[in-house]
């Protein structure tokens, strides 16, 4: 079974970046995915500041990714890049840490001014830790996600088509990669 892993860079727990990151979990696990998320945020402060790489909760999450087989990284945008914490955990995986990783952004901002922030920000450091194959990632802004009384949220239609086809194609690149090699059909 395939795996994944989304990281969330959102330091705000109700952000409208976990209707993208939820929608995207649901995608992936009904194609039979095993998907695990992380909250960058929910890990000890004074690992990420203190660059901790040995400490057993940063080790459990560079685990998680080094298992991973695609890697989906979610953030907000704040001052035209994704956020510190994300970067900060970012800065602690090894230095190959995305290497054989397929890698989906997926970003949320308050408006559309900041779309370049993927290419511009994330990527650059996406090719330091070595990914293999960064997907073509999926900008929303905050007025296409619909908070609901309940928790839940809601996505405009044109923000989930974006997602489904990224999903996708996240999964067909995965699949394609990671398929064995020197097998003859037929």
């Amino acid at each position: 079974m395939p795996k994944a892993i989304i990281i969330s860079g959102s330091p705000n727990p109700v952000s409208r970046l976990n209707g993208i990151t939820l929608y995207a979990t649901e995608k992936l696990t009904s194609l039979g995915w095993e998907v695990v998320d992380l909250h960058v945020a929910s890990l000890p402060a004074e690992d990420l500041i203190g660059a901790r790489f040995d400490s057993p909760a940063i080790a459990e999450a560079s685990r998680l990714v080094a298992e991973a087989d695609a890697v989906v990284i979610a953030s907000p945008v704040y001052k035209a890049s994704y956020t510190g914490v994300l970067k900060t955990f970012l800065d602690l995986l090894p230095q190959k840490g995305l290497t054989g990783k397929i890698v989906l952004p997926l970003f949320i901002g308050g408006t559309i001014a900041h779309l370049l922030a993927i290419d511009f920000a994330l990527k650059p450091l996406l090719s330091a830790l070595y990914a293999q194959h960064v997907e073509t990632g999926v900008y929303a802004v905050d007025s296409q996600i619909l908070k609901t009384d309940d928790g839940g949220y809601i996505l405009e239609e044109e923000l989930a088509q974006r997602l489904n086809a990224a999903v996708a194609s996240l999964v067909e690149t995965t699949l394609l990669l990671k398929a064995p090699t020197g097998t003859l059909n037929g």
